[in-house]
């Protein structure tokens, strides 16, 4: 939509008024100087005109030299009379007495013997010097005193002639011709104004042309050039424009590229990136610091960083001084905590500037759980290796001092030795497995195996356990189906899965307790399923015992002589096995260890179930 200007703001409008205003100055000032003139000229002409001559001069001044008044008063009135000028009204004869002696106009006969009263008379018959001022007596006229003289002497003053003329003529000329004056000045100032007009469109013509121009960048379109009319310096101005123009655009595309560039490094960063302005409000942020900070960029943009951040006792002066490194944590939800790693850095320019500050967030939760589990582990370690250590020392020790001679002794520390020897030697075992299982060079040895028949050949050697006098008595309850059940396994590793889960049940199980063996097919996988009626597993611990050497029952648990490694290395081979494991469980109702491995249907046998 076009913008009506108001009247008067444009350009073109400026232009011609100032030209007119200047035009009708220049002749308004030419045509006061020229009206003052003529009128300065016009009168000085009509004082001369209006001057009596020489010769009637003289014989007025010789008749008042005379001493015969009444006589000299007839041949003043004849000269007066006879006298002839059309631009005259009124002539007066005065002697040096200041006493009137002669009129032209007949109606003033009866001043005649009487004293002007007139000043200026006086002064003229004082000084000597013609007087002329004009009146306004009904009119414009031209009073006119002037001295007659006898003889050339200081007293030769015999009086003065007063003459009066009409001067509306003259001004009646000086009006009519300013009242032309002034007629032609507007028919030039029109004319001025019309070729000012035409003068400012062919200036702001282009003018308008680079504005529309201008304002078609800014709205993002390059595709228009501003025409060159002529090699003046408005051309050389559009062909700047137009160079100008076409700068811009590629320097746009430069731009846009470079943030497309920057946007999608952003977008696909696995680091968090935030940039601030110089006051620490945020201005920037990527889609990786909004998924570790669980915000939207709505809620961020123009927050303070350090309330972002959760830093509560940091200014954004002291990141911008110190740049230093911190450690963020961040609560995804109530269950999930990020550990952020956030490194700060200056935004400047060439100047030395701070214009803001940019922030990198990295995740370390990761990091840092594998260092707090290193250090768990080490400490862990340390002390499974202690306890067996400690009591190795002190029975040996115990042989040194002496013991090794009792026959009744001696044996017994020595199987003491041998057990905790043993014990040692297993838990390192299991500790160099959980190491090539970390560095994942465990090679598995996978084979179709029938799972019915593998678990029943493992299940068998339990129930021979039962043979034996002095073993736990406990009853094994096997649920599986008709159908046989083929999955690609490595037999030993899961051998060894099932045998640690099976002597948990046992070793947690009482006396005579039943021991459940399911096995369930799914669409895709098949689940493995041992339940005990054991103590059963406290609702906290249930998340952390397939931790390396986490044990609910410390205690008993080195009674019953485990490392705290078993199911810790069960996970890691089902994982390997890219199946997965847990357990459920209540304390006092025992527990029950769920595997899940995947399957895939080999025939088209019917699913059914048989109770042994």
């Amino acid at each position: 939509m076009k913008k009506i200007r108001k009247p008067f703001t444009s350009i073109n409008a400026k232009i011609a008024i100032i030209f007119m205003l200047l035009l009708l100055a220049t002749i308004e000032i030419v045509g006061a100087y020229f009206t003052r003139q003529l009128e300065q000229n016009s009168i000085e002409s009509f004082e001369t005109s209006i001057q009596i001559p020489n010769l009637i001069s003289n014989q007025i001044a010789t008749q008042l030299n005379k001493n015969n008044a009444k006589k000299a008063n007839k041949q003043l009135n004849r000269i007066v009379s006879n006298y002839s000028n059309d631009a005259i009204n009124d002539i007066t004869v005065v002697d040096s007495k200041s006493v009137i002696r002669s009129v032209s106009n007949v109606n003033d006969q009866g001043t005649i013997g009487q004293r002007a009263t007139n000043s200026d008379i006086k002064k003229v018959l004082t000084s000597g010097r013609q007087i002329s001022k004009i009146i306004n007596d009904n009119g414009k006229y031209m009073i006119q005193i002037s001295p007659l003289n006898v003889g050339n002497g200081p007293n030769t003053i015999v009086g003065v002639i007063v003459v009066k003329a009409g001067m509306q003529s003259v001004f009646n000329n000086i009006h009519r011709v300013s009242f032309l004056f002034l007629t032609a000045s507007l028919v030039a100032a029109t004319l001025g104004a019309g070729v000012a007009l035409v003068i400012a469109r062919a200036i702001t013509k282009p003018i308008e042309e680079m504005k529309d121009q201008a304002l078609r960048i800014s709205n993002g379109d390059y595709s228009g050039h501003v025409k060159v009319y002529a090699n003046d310096e408005m051309g050389e101005l559009a062909r700047a424009f137009n160079i100008l123009s076409v700068r811009i655009e590629r320097s746009q595309e430069v731009s846009d590229s470079e943030r497309r560039r920057l946007d999608n490094v952003l977008m696909h960063m696995t680091d968090g990136v935030i940039a601030t302005d110089r006051h620490g409000n945020i201005t920037i942020i990527n889609e990786t610091a909004l998924n570790f900070l669980d915000k939207t960029e709505n809620e961020v943009k123009g927050e303070p960083i350090t309330q972002l951040l959760g830093l509560k006792e940091v200014t954004i002066q002291d990141l911008m001084s110190t740049q230093q490194e911190l450690i963020v944590t961040a609560n995804v939800n109530t269950h999930d905590e990020l550990i952020l790693h956030a490194d700060f850095s200056l935004i400047q320019r060439v100047t030395g500037f701070v214009s803001g500050l940019i922030c990198v967030l990295h995740d370390i939760t990761e990091q840092q759980k594998n260092e707090n589990e290193q250090r768990q582990f080490v400490s862990n370690v340390s002390h499974e290796l202690r306890t067996p250590l400690t009591s190795l020392r002190a029975y040996v020790e115990a042989l040194n001092d002496g013991a090794w001679k009792n026959e009744n002794i001696a044996p017994q520390f020595l199987g003491v030795i041998q057990n905790e020897t043993e014990r040692m030697i297993r838990m390192i075992n299991d500790l160099l497995n959980l190491s090539r299982m970390d560095r994942g060079v465990v090679k598995m040895d996978l084979e179709w195996v029938n799972l019915n028949d593998f678990l029943s050949h493992i299940l068998n050697r339990f129930d021979m356990m039962l043979k034996n006098d002095g073993v736990k008595k406990y009853k094994i309850r096997r649920i599986f189906p008709h159908q046989a059940l083929w999955v690609e396994i490595d037999t030993d590793k899961m051998m060894q899965v099932i045998d640690n889960i099976m002597n948990n049940a046992i070793k947690y199980s009482p006396d005579g307790g039943l021991i459940t063996i399911r096995l369930l097919q799914t669409h895709k996988h098949v689940i493995l399923s041992v339940s005990d009626q054991g103590l059963g597993i406290p609702r906290k611990d249930l998340s952390r015992i397939f931790d390396r050497f986490y044990r609910v029952d410390k205690a008993r648990s080195r009674k019953q002589g485990g490392t705290g490694l078993g199911l810790a290395i069960s996970k890691e081979i089902v994982e390997a096995h890219h199946g997965k494991i847990w357990a459920d469980s209540s304390e006092g109702n025992g527990s029950t260890f769920y595997i899940s491995i995947p399957y895939e249907k080999m025939s088209e046998e019917g699913d059914m179930w048989d109770e042994v």
